[in-house]
């Protein structure tokens, strides 16, 4: 079957637009997922604004992975939920476009995306434009049909050392091939910054995991996420360094910084901060 629009696609419809001003849609998450996290969601409010975008220039440029200000992070979504998503656009043109967009359950907002840029470059060289149309006019009219999305692949992401408490490394070997790169993008393969995003998590909450907690019974629980930057392009079979290291707290706070190396170069870093939690 051909993964184009499934393998990685998070909009099923689009609901109004508001050409060069915003724009709405949802996105069913497949019932039949082990999860989906929160880095998935924060790319489907990313997609929908790429659409926005994509239409504002005619399908001659499309934006990549680059900045975010700030991701804020409230409620976890779940397989079977449908997601109400909302972009606004700040600018677009074909250099870069800047929004920012939440995605909400059931009038809820589970995740708050602010301050966002995404340098546009020339579609043609990702993908075929007039696909990119096609499928643009079935989301705004009819929808596509859910549940292409089948959950994302194992990677080969392991510890690499570092300091118990005060950070963690790993090593990611990005698969030479996967599902979600005929979606990402056909005529150029990207590892999407979303998903080393997702990573950055995990090795985050590993080191977060590793931090004396002030009071019996709680825990650390990430709150948001800033600073976010990406600046290349992760092509399928790279080797990529990640280094998680804490940097200030209070009794009940916690930062953590990653950043993500080829090489001795660094080309991405995010922020994470963490809140003390007690359970119940």
């Amino acid at each position: 079957m051909d993964e184009h629009f499934r393998a990685f696609t998070f909009v099923d419809c689009i609901t109004l637009l508001r050409p060069g001003v915003g724009i709405h849609g949802r996105y069913s998450i497949p019932a039949g997922l082990r999860d989906f996290p929160a880095s998935l969601v924060a790319e489907s409010i990313g997609q929908l604004a790429a659409w926005a975008a994509m239409a504002a220039v005619d399908f001659r440029s499309r934006p990549v992975a680059g900045l975010a200000a700030s991701v804020e992070l409230f409620a976890p979504a779940r397989p079977g939920q449908e997601l109400d998503l909302a972009v606004e656009l700040d600018t677009v043109d074909e250099d870069a476009v800047a929004y920012s967009g939440t995605a909400s359950v059931g009038g809820t907002v589970y995740v708050r995306l602010r301050d966002c840029v995404g340098p546009m470059v020339p579609l043609v060289e990702f993908d075929d434009p007039q696909a990119l149309r096609d499928q643009f006019a079935r989301l705004s009219g009819a929808g596509a049909t859910p549940g292409g999305f089948g959950g994302l692949p194992a990677f080969s992401f392991q510890r690499d050392g570092g300091e118990v408490g005060r950070s963690a490394r790993a090593v990611l070997r990005v698969p030479t091939s996967a599902p979600f790169f005929a979606d990402h993008f056909p005529r150029r393969p990207v590892f999407p910054g979303s998903l080393l995003m997702h990573l950055n998590l995990e090795l985050a909450a590993a080191l977060s995991a590793e931090v004396a907690v002030p009071k019996p019974g709680a825990h650390w629980k990430l709150q948001s996420v800033t600073d976010v930057k990406l600046r290349a392009f992760i092509a399928p079979g790279e080797t990529l360094g990640l280094e998680a290291r804490l940097m200030d707290g209070s009794p009940d706070s916690a930062g953590v910084i990653v950043e993500t190396r080829r090489g001795g170069a660094k080309i991405g870093s995010v922020r994470l901060h963490f809140v003390l939690e007690e359970l119940l």
